[in-house]
């Protein structure tokens, strides 16, 4: 990776729920224009990084950094408008809102109306879907849907770096390709670099450059995703594939 400094670093994080330690002293690097994901199981503390990062959990230890700028603790709605875009696990998109206005929702940090209405020109570029669907109540969309809606909020924010969480979760194997390859898309073609939190570990680590594996809220493993899918532990634990010679124990 050269000297280049990465656009998101965390060092020795850990945050906790109330008694319950979620993360235990992660360090990860998200360099500029890259995807990295996050591997673990349920409880592995994947989703505790994001809300980390994105400011809704308040860690206790070490730091967390964007741009070289310290931002551990800080607001959520500063963390975004610095450009950091969290889409949380769920589709949480506001039900009772059109699309239309679910997509303005995600601009209100913004003035710039101009800029603003081209935006949402490409967002339906990417998700055809939501264009024909703009002035529907977006609780009446279906999961996929809702999925795609919730992820173009988040770019009407003109964010540097999206954080991702399951969005391959309770879709059908054609949609999850889908969205798939629209994350791909806006890594190549609109340069935001990209923190994947996501079960499905063989479609992260076949779109993501770099992987962190995590188990119990500690990283146990981290390299480029072409070798760790060539791993024997991450294909047996992970992607549900025996090797030849036996296996090695978990870490």
């Amino acid at each position: 990776m050269g000297t280049a400094q990465p656009i998101l670093r965390l060092a020795n994080v850990e945050s906790t729920y109330g008694p319950i330690t979620a993360i235990r002293g992660i360090s990860l690097d998200l360099m500029q224009g890259q995807i990295v994901t996050v591997l673990g199981a349920n409880g592995a503390g994947k989703t505790s990084i994001l809300k980390t990062i994105s400011g809704v959990l308040d860690p206790v230890k070490g730091t967390v950094e964007f741009e070289g700028r310290k931002i551990r603790s800080m607001e959520p709605d500063k963390v975004v408008r610095l450009g950091i875009s969290h889409v949380p696990e769920g589709r949480e998109v506001f039900p009772f809102l059109s699309v239309r206005d679910n997509l303005r929702m995600g601009a209100y940090i913004r003035n710039d109306s101009k800029a603003v209405a081209s935006d949402l020109e490409k967002v339906f570029d990417y998700f055809p879907v939501l264009r024909e669907r703009q002035n529907q109540i977006a609780g009446q969309l279906s999961g996929g849907q809702q999925q795609m809606l919730a992820i173009s909020r988040a770019l009407m924010s003109r964010p540097k770096v999206l954080l991702l969480d399951e969005p391959s979760l309770g879709l059908s194997p054609l949609l999850v390709k889908e969205i798939f390859t629209i994350i791909r898309r806006l890594n190549a073609e609109e340069g935001v670099s990209i923190l994947l939190v996501e079960q499905n570990a063989k479609m992260a680590l076949e779109t993501a450059h770099y992987g962190y594996v995590l188990e119990v809220g500690r990283v146990v493993m981290h390299d480029a995703c072409a070798n760790l899918l060539q791993s024997d532990q991450v294909r047996e634990f992970y992607l549900g594939m025996h090797s030849e010679g036996g296996h090695g124990g978990r870490r």
